[in-house]
């Protein structure tokens, strides 16, 4: 009975639980966007080091906090009722465009790299972003094929989806890997100098070192909520719903 009553505590309801991821993502885009304005020098296209700050801001705002939401789509309880199709496209749309946001944030760090003759994709943070984001391409490809396409065989939508939702939560770690890892490459390149080096822990260093961790925690809260049976939108196919 008590095993009970602690399990009825814990399982609050999704839409609270929404609102906060909802704000602690809102949270990590600002923070991101504030150290790159406040410590980087802002933002540019003129391929220098200030088009270079489009890279972080782009990659958490589309990889992790956009990419998260479309993940989380079928969680809202109003999904569960009437035709599937508009909350499929929208799931579909919001991971487009994190796509987008994605590219557009890959352009930019190939560009600051190709102006300043640093070579491209030399550091683990390097290999894990562009394969997170191929990863991420080949994904949203076969579920646009697979559930949005009007002559995919129902076959292949059952047998292909719990591999769409395995790698959905596997593309969301790697972005949030491929994210924190880049910010502790940025903070060791850029922490150099006698009084601000990253062992001394500089404000510099606290507040970026503070946005990984929130970043950390979007990503291990929107896997749990997926994971979560009772936010599970039920399967109107499956024998126990027909029955």
């Amino acid at each position: 009975r008590c095993h009970q009553r602690s399990v009825a505590m814990l399982d609050i309801p999704f839409p609270p639980f929404c609102a906060f991821l909802g704000s602690l993502g809102l949270l990590c885009v600002a923070l991101v966007g504030a150290w790159c304005q406040h410590w980087r020098g802002g933002f540019s296209l003129d391929g220098g080091s200030r088009t270079f700050n489009w890279h972080p801001v782009l990659m958490v705002t589309g990889l992790v906090v956009l990419y998260g939401a479309a993940a989380l789509v079928y969680r809202v309880p109003s999904t569960w009722n009437g035709p599937k199709l508009p909350w499929k496209l929208l799931h579909g749309g919001l991971a487009l465009g994190a796509f987008v946001l994605t590219v557009l944030g890959l352009a930019a760090v190939f560009r600051f790299h190709n102006s300043n003759g640093t070579p491209n994709m030399y550091s683990l943070h390097s290999w894990m972003g562009l394969g997170t984001v191929l990863l991420f391409s080949c994904q949203w490809a076969a579920g646009f094929g697979a559930f949005l396409l009007p002559w995919a065989p129902a076959w292949l939508r059952q047998l292909y989806k719990p591999i769409h939702v395995f790698f959905g939560s596997t593309i969301l770690m790697l972005s949030v890997a491929s994210c924190v890892s880049g910010i502790n490459e940025k903070l060791f390149f850029s922490l150099k100098n006698g009084t601000m080096q990253y062992k001394l822990l500089p404000a510099e260093a606290v507040f970026a070192n503070t946005l990984g961790i929130l970043i950390l925690l979007f990503g291990v809260l929107v896997v749990g909520a997926l994971a979560k049976p009772s936010w599970k939108r039920p399967d109107s196919d499956s024998l126990d719903s027909c029955q």
